[in-house]
């Protein structure tokens, strides 16, 4: 029997699905880098070019739309945290998981919010941030120990370095990668304890940035 104009084969049915599910996906980013996590799900779903149903029926709540929307990011914070760990040299495994971290928060600015966020009924986030707040207590007691981060470095300061990164990136634009990589290598010589290293070339940033 053909099949009729308003019915639509399996095969095709799970393709539409997937390309639905990916473009609720790219639109939830996009949402949350520009509005924040709170942004209303009617608006995603306009962005998305779906309807309401639609992005219910595959994320059924907030909480499962930001965890999937930021999964890859969560896995990549995961594998720099540990990698770090697995590094010989304390220091270097201390600023590479900063400079990586703050680089990706400089890309993905609606991540930090949602790596933040408390969701009930959700685990995913609450338990990542958990192993994140060991990994770097860790990362910091190494390099203490090691000599070559500074005593008094507390483990508030990665909320402040944090916080810090994502004012510079937001308000840098498109040039938020350079204005980050100049602020992290800043923030670094502070905290080490030796002689400071060279740092990046300065981002084009004029004081009008500011005032945007």
């Amino acid at each position: 029997m053909p099949v009729q104009p308003s019915q639509k084969p399996s095969a095709e049915l799970r393709a539409d699905a997937r390309e639905n599910r990916e473009r609720i996906l790219r639109a939830a980013r996009e949402a949350f880098a520009l509005h924040g996590i709170d942004v209303p799900m009617a608006a995603i779903a306009r962005r998305a070019k779906v309807g309401v149903a639609t992005l219910y029926r595959r994320f059924p709540t907030r909480a499962a739309l930001v965890s999937e929307a930021f999964a890859e990011q969560l896995a990549h914070c995961a594998a720099v945290l540990d990698e770090g760990l697995q590094d010989p040299d304390p220091w270097r495994g201390f600023r590479t998981v900063v400079e990586r971290i703050c680089m990706m928060q400089a890309a993905e600015r609606g991540f930090t919010e949602a790596f933040l966020a408390q969701f009930p009924d959700h685990d995913d986030f609450t338990e990542e941030r958990t192993r994140a707040e060991q990994g770097l207590a860790l990362l910091i007691r190494r390099a203490q120990d090691g000599g070559q981060l500074r005593q008094d470095f507390d483990m508030g300061d990665i909320t402040l370095l944090m916080l810090a990164n994502c004012g510079a990136a937001t308000g840098a634009g498109d040039d938020a990668p350079a204005a980050s990589r100049r602020l992290v290598a800043y923030l670094l010589q502070s905290f080490r304890a030796g002689p400071a290293a060279p740092l990046p070339p300065p981002a084009p940033l004029g004081l009008h940035r500011i005032h945007g």
